[in-house]
C-alpha cells in the first residue's frame, strides 16, 4: 500500500521561489557590479504577479518583509550608538537637516503646484528626501573614500536621514488624518521622547549587565537568541504602546549599542537581517507592474531626472553649508540623487494611512518604485559624473595635515594596530611585546572574561566573533600593520584568516595554531607566517641543548624560515608523475636537520622535501642528507631553499621540475 503523499505547505512555494530567485538575480547583479539591492528588487518585479506569476500569495511574503524592516532599524540603531552621534552632531544636524528640510520643501511645493493638497506634498517630500544608504556606502567603499571629506559629508547626511524616518514614521499617520493636529503631534513627540528615557535608563543601567550575563555563557545560540528578542520584543511594546514598529527597533538598536557587546550583538544578527531585508526588497519588487508602466514611461523617466535635479542642487547647498568647498559639495549631491531603501517603509506607513506619492494612487505607488529602481542602478554612474564636475569646478580640500589617507593595510598610520585574534598567555606575551615598542594592541574576543583580562593589559578590546566584517572593521582591520591568530586551533585559525585575507589582503596575517595543523590547511588561508607549536618548542630546546654542549647553534636569520610556508606549484605538463604528492610544508629547520644533529654546518646548498618539509644538504655537500632523506622516507620530491631558485628535483626520475607558469 502506497503512503499518500504529505500535502506541501502553502507558505513553502513562495518562500522558496522568492529565494532561490533573490540569489540568482543577486549573483547576477553581484557579477555585473549592480548593487544587490537592485537585484532583489529586480527579482520581486520577475516573480511577481504582475509578471510571471510565480508567487501569487503574498500574505507570507508580506511577514518576512515586515521582520526585514524591524532588523533593518534593529541593526541601524547598533550602529549609530549615542556617543558616535554626539560626536558627529554638527555634521548631522546642519548638513543633513539642511539635505531634509530643503528636499522636503521643495518637493512638497511642486506638489502642490500640480494641484495636490499640503499634506500628499509633505509625504512625498518625505519619500524624495530618503537616500540610499546602503548603496551609496557600498559605492564609496569600492572608491576607497569613506574616510574623505565626501564620504565624513555624505555619510553624516545619511545619519539624519535615517534618524529622521522614525519622526517621519510618526508624523505619516497625522499627515493622513488620523491624529488630531498639533495636539495629535504633542502626544506622539511627547510619547516618542517617553520612551526615548527610558530607552537612555534602559541602556545605561539594564542592558550591559544583562548582555554581560548572557555573553558569558559562551553559547552563540543563546547569545543570538537574546538580540533578536531585544529587537522584536522591544518593537512589539512599542507597538501596544501606540507608537510604530520602526521606531521600537530602532530604540532597541540603540539600547543594545551601549552595551560593550554590541559589535558582538551586530555580528550575530547581521546574517538574518540581510535575509529578512533581501525579502523585503524583493516584496517591493513584487508591487510593480510593468505593463502599467509601459503608458507612462515617459513620465517616469521625467520625474527620475527631476529628483536628480532636485536632490543634487539641495545636496550641494546643504554640503556647501558644513564648508567642504564646491568641488566637493557638487560631488556630493550627485551621489545622494537617489531614493532611498526606506522611502519604501514610508509607503507601507502612508499606504495605511491612505496616503499615496503625489496623490496619485496605485499608480502613483507603481511611479515611486520605478523611479526608485532606476536611479539605484544608475548611482554608480552619477557619482563618476559628480567627480567629473568637482574636478572641473576645483580641487578638493585635503583633509588637515594635508596628506592623502593610508591605503588599507599599509600601516602607514602612526595609531596603526597589531590585531589580536583571542586571548590567552601566548596572546598576552606578543601584546605586551609588541606594546613595550610602542606599538597599539587591539584585541577582538568573545569571552567576557578574556576580554576583561585583555582590557586590564591596556589593549583596546573589541568584543565579537572575528569571522564578522564588522567586529573586524571595527578593531581597525583595514589600517593594522598585522593580525596574529595565536590561540585557535589549525581548522579555526584557517577560517579566521581566510577571512581576514579576503577583506585586506595586504595585511600580513601570522599564526600560532594550538594542534598540530597541516601547512597545506593553514597557507591557503592567506596565512603568511605559521608558527608550528611542537616545531617551536622542539627549536629552542635544541638550541638551548647545542648551546650547553658547546655545539655550534643555528643563527636564527639562516635561512630557510620554520615558520613560513613553502609552496611549490609544478607545471602541469612536467615529466615527472609523483608531482602529485607536493604539499605546502614547513621547512623543519633553520639548517639541514641532520649535520646539526651532528653539531655540524658543512654544506654547500639546502633542499627541502615537500613532503614533510625535512631540511637536508644537497648531493654536492659531503654528506647528502636530503638524497638519504629521500631513499629512507619515499619522499623523492625537494625544492631549492635559495629565495632565488624557483625549482624542483625529483630523486626517484632524476627529473628535474619547472615551476607552473
Amino acid at each position: 500500500m502506497l503512503l499518500a503523499a504529505e500535502e506541501t505547505p502553502a507558505f513553502l512555494t513562495p518562500v522558496v521561489l522568492l529565494l532561490c530567485a533573490a540569489a540568482v538575480i543577486g549573483y547576477l547583479s553581484a557579477r555585473l557590479r549592480v548593487v544587490p539591492i537592485v537585484g532583489f528588487l529586480l527579482a520581486g518585479v520577475l516573480i511577481g504577479p504582475h509578471q510571471l506569476g510565480l508567487v501569487g500569495n503574498t500574505s507570507t511574503v508580506e511577514a518576512a518583509a515586515e521582520i526585514g524592516v524591524i532588523l533593518l532599524l534593529f541593526t541601524i540603531g547598533i550602529e549609530f550608538s549615542l556617543e558616535r552621534l554626539a560626536a558627529i552632531k554638527r555634521h548631522i544636524l546642519l548638513g543633513g537637516g539642511l539635505q531634509v528640510l530643503l528636499t522636503t520643501a521643495a518637493t512638497a511645493a511642486l506638489v502642490v503646484a500640480f494641484g495636490a493638497d499640503w499634506q500628499t506634498g509633505v509625504f512625498t517630500g518625505f519619500l524624495v528626501a530618503l537616500s540610499s544608504t546602503a548603496i551609496v556606502l557600498k559605492v564609496l567603499a569600492a572608491a576607497g573614500r569613506t574616510t574623505s571629506p565626501l564620504g565624513q559629508a555624505g555619510l553624516a547626511t545619511l545619519i539624519f536621514q535615517d534618524l529622521a524616518v522614525v519622526l517621519m514614521v510618526l508624523l505619516i499617520p497625522l499627515l493622513g488624518g488620523s491624529g488630531d493636529g498639533p495636539l495629535g503631534i504633542a502626544e506622539a513627540l511627547g510619547t516618542a521622547a517617553a520612551m526615548l528615557a527610558a530607552v537612555l535608563v534602559v541602556a545605561r543601567k539594564v542592558m550591559p549587565p544583562l548582555l554581560e550575563r548572557v555573553a558569558r555563557t559562551c553559547s552563540p545560540e543563546v547569545f543570538l537568541l537574546t538580540v533578536v528578542a531585544i529587537g522584536l520584543g522591544t518593537a512589539y511594546l512599542t507597538s501596544l504602546a501606540g507608537v510604530s514598529v520602526a521606531l521600537g527597533a530602532f530604540l532597541a538598536g540603540l539600547v543594545v549599542s551601549e552595551s560593550r557587546h554590541s559589535a558582538h550583538a551586530l555580528g550575530e544578527v547581521l546574517p538574518l537581517q540581510i535575509l529578512f531585508s533581501a525579502t523585503f526588497f524583493v516584496s517591493i519588487g513584487m508591487l510593480l507592474d510593468l505593463s502599467a508602466l509601459l503608458e507612462v514611461w515617459w513620465l517616469v523617466l521625467l520625474l527620475a531626472a527631476a529628483v536628480v535635479v532636485l536632490k543634487a542642487a539641495t545636496g550641494a547647498v546643504a554640503l556647501s553649508a558644513l564648508g567642504t568647498g564646491a568641488s566637493t559639495a557638487l560631488a556630493g549631491g550627485l551621489l545622494l540623487a537617489q531614493i532611498g531603501e526606506f522611502s519604501f517603509v514610508l509607503q507601507r506607513s502612508g499606504a495605511d494611512a491612505g496616503l499615496t506619492p503625489a496623490g496619485l494612487g496605485a499608480e502613483g505607488e507603481q511611479i515611486l518604485i520605478a523611479v526608485t529602481v532606476l536611479l539605484m542602478t544608475l548611482t554608480p554612474a552619477l557619482a563618476a559624473l559628480g567627480d567629473r564636475l568637482g574636478r572641473w569646478a576645483g580641487p578638493r580640500r585635503r583633509p588637515a595635515g594635508g596628506g592623502a589617507a593610508p591605503e588599507p593595510g599599509d600601516g602607514s598610520e602612526p595609531d596603526a594596530p597589531v590585531l589580536i585574534s583571542g586571548w590567552g598567555p601566548v596572546a598576552a606575551e606578543v601584546a605586551a611585546a609588541v606594546r613595550a615598542r610602542g606599538v597599539p594592541v587591539t584585541v577582538t574576543t568573545l569571552g567576557p572574561d578574556l576580554a576583561a583580562a585583555a582590557e586590564s593589559e591596556g589593549n583596546t578590546v573589541v568584543r565579537g566573533d572575528p569571522l564578522h566584517r564588522n567586529v573586524l572593521e571595527e578593531a581597525g582591520l583595514f589600517t593594522a600593520r598585522a593580525v596574529v591568530i595565536p590561540e585557535n586551533t589549525g581548522e579555526d585559525s584557517a577560517r579566521i584568516a581566510s577571512v581576514i585575507g579576503g577583506l585586506a589582503p595586504g595585511v600580513p596575517i601570522v599564526v600560532r595554531p594550538v594542534d598540530a595543523a597541516e601547512p597545506d590547511v593553514l597557507a591557503p588561508s592567506g596565512a603568511r607566517r605559521i608558527v608550528d607549536t611542537s616545531r617551536a618548542a622542539a627549536a629552542h630546546l635544541t638550541r638551548a641543548l647545542l648551546d650547553e654542549l658547546g655545539l655550534p647553534v643555528p643563527a636564527p636569520g639562516d635561512y630557510p624560515d620554520p615558520h613560513t610556508p613553502v609552496e611549490f606549484a609544478a607545471d602541469p605538463q612536467a615529466p615527472c608523475p609523483h608531482t602529485s604528492g607536493i604539499r605546502t610544508v614547513l621547512p623543519g629547520t633553520a639548517g639541514c636537520a641532520d649535520c646539526l644533529q651532528l653539531g655540524e654546518r658543512d654544506w654547500v646548498h639546502l633542499r627541502i622535501c615537500l613532503d614533510c618539509g625535512h631540511v637536508g644538504c644537497c648531493d654536492s655537500s659531503p654528506r647528502r642528507h636530503a638524497s638519504a632523506h629521500a631513499a629512507d622516507a619515499r619522499h623523492p620530491l625537494v625544492t631549492a631553499a635559495e629565495a632565488d631558485q624557483d625549482w624542483a628535483w625529483c630523486y626517484l626520475d632524476d627529473t628535474l621540475i619547472a615551476p607552473k607558469e
